[in-house]
């Protein structure tokens, strides 16, 4: 079966087939290091890195190239480090480094190419004197802007007419643009900003035109996939697309657009203004790594999120229950063999998470019930392949249950008790006791009271 991804582009599942087997290539859209990170950023990185991972099991891992970006010149970094009195390459420097640390503590795969724009100033600057020659860009005052109307393919990936966007502007247009929705490609700097040599003055490259420049340099002029947040669709995956098929005869930038869903807070919008951003390497003082990525992969990934207090207690309480049945199995060496076909196929569905988080469920209350050695060995051997593929289980057992994080919540509301009681009844009915007793313990440290009542179980505080 082959693995089907939702394109963007065509708005339906394709099967996926790359140009070259031999040279699987995807990029994602990465971080502009300014700041802290929050978990929304995380998305993207985590769901990817599924992807990635079945790739190189499905082609390889010499036959998958990934690329994931760093924006590291922009106004943001500009304001920041002039906010702190330094160089912009100090405050990318720093919030690179969290990032990475961020991303690691998630169990996200390191990328084979991690592309910064400082680095790729030539490659920018060749970019646009290709598109100058060819009609499609032209200088104005120092900028250098993208024609828009000189591609007929613009707005084809985000199914916007020219016409209206050009008609629906609602910003003051710089005089110097022929059209409204034309895009900045090279701007000046003054000499306060940072700035680089260019046959057009000193200036910068704008956001857009990074990103086609160094997927040119570390993958080449066409990719399999390219993905990133839904927010990226327009402007920026639809610019990159026509600068990048402009200064290639046409040659299509992406086989495969694909994009995750927003993330929302408690079932509202994540926002600066609304005060309720969860930066990652906060939530990362609080819950194991592995508790927030399960909990980004609990939906679709084309879904909304919506992040909670309560899925992080759900998922840490799932998470238990499996890495107790690998406690159980300790002594039990695993078999090498891949993972279920149930799961695979999940996987191939378009990266379908929660049917393959359903297997795992399934799998786990087997493991629980297995009685013959080579049956435990096969199960267990499946789980850690699962594992491998969704980023789970990469502690060991015993190390896991010592962790103090995310434990011993004394301010839960009543929903969440109600997910874990219901959890503890699930445990019950699949005669897994030891996680039963597990969740009755940890209510217990929350002075909660359980009284089992038949099939069911109510609760009250002490």
């Amino acid at each position: 079966m082959a693995i089907q991804l939702y394109d963007t582009f065509t708005r339906q599942k394709r099967d996926f087939h790359p140009a070259d087997p031999a040279r699987v290539t995807m990029y994602l859209c990465g971080p502009t290091v300014y700041s802290y990170a929050h978990i929304g950023n995380a998305r993207p990185a985590v769901v990817f890195d599924v992807l990635y991972r079945l790739l190189r099991v499905e082609y390889g891992t010499d036959h998958v190239v990934y690329a994931r970006n760093i924006t590291d010149v922009d106004d943001k970094i500009n304001a920041a480090a002039k906010a702190d009195g330094v160089a912009i390459n100090v405050i990318a420097e720093k919030f690179t480094k969290i990032y990475r640390e961020n991303t690691a503590a998630l169990k996200v795969l390191t990328p084979d190419f991690e592309p910064t724009a400082t680095a790729h100033m030539n490659e920018m600057i060749a970019l646009v004197q290709r598109l100058i020659e060819a009609g499609n860009a032209y200088e104005a005052e120092g900028h250098v802007l993208f024609d828009v109307t000189s591609f007929d393919g613009y707005g084809e990936l985000s199914r916007r007419k020219l016409k209206d966007m050009i008609a629906g502007a609602r910003v003051e247009v710089a005089d110097y643009k022929r059209n409204p929705a034309d895009f900045v490609l090279w701007k000046p700097a003054n000499d306060n900003d940072p700035g680089w040599k260019s046959p057009w003055g000193r200036g910068r490259p704008g956001w857009h035109l990074e990103c086609s420049a160094m997927i040119e340099a570390v993958l080449g002029t066409r990719i399999d996939i390219h993905a990133g947040g839904q927010d990226l669709i327009f402007p920026h995956h639809e610019n990159e697309r026509a600068q990048s098929m402009c200064s290639h005869d046409g040659k299509r930038l992406a086989n495969y657009w694909l994009h995750n869903g927003f993330l929302d807070m408690d079932s509202e919008k994540m926002s600066k203004s609304l005060g309720n951003v969860k930066l990652i390497h906060e939530l990362l003082e609080e819950w194991p790594g592995e508790v927030l990525r399960f909990a980004l992969l609990g939906a679709h990934y084309r879904a909304p999120l919506d992040w909670s207090q309560n899925l992080l207690v759900q998922s840490k309480t799932t998470l238990d229950r499996y890495y107790g049945t690998l406690r159980r199995l300790a002594d039990v060496p695993a078999a090498d063999v891949p993972a279920p076909e149930g799961f695979i196929a999940a996987l191939h569905d378009d990266l379908n998470t929660p049917q393959a988080l359903a297997k795992l469920s399934t799998l786990s209350t087997q493991a629980n019930k297995a009685e013959k050695d080579d049956e435990k060995a096969k199960l267990k051997g499946e789980m850690l392949a699962i594992g491998a593929l969704l980023g789970l289980f990469e502690e060991d057992p015993e190390s896991w249950f010592k962790s103090d994080k995310g434990l011993g919540e004394k301010d839960l509301d009543a929903d969440a008790i109600d997910k874990l009681v219901a959890a503890r009844v699930q445990s019950r009915k699949d005669k897994d006791w030891g996680e039963a007793d597990r969740i009755r313990d940890l209510l217990t440290e929350m002075n909660i009271v359980v009284e089992d009542k038949g099939e069911g179980s109510i609760w009250r505080r002490q």
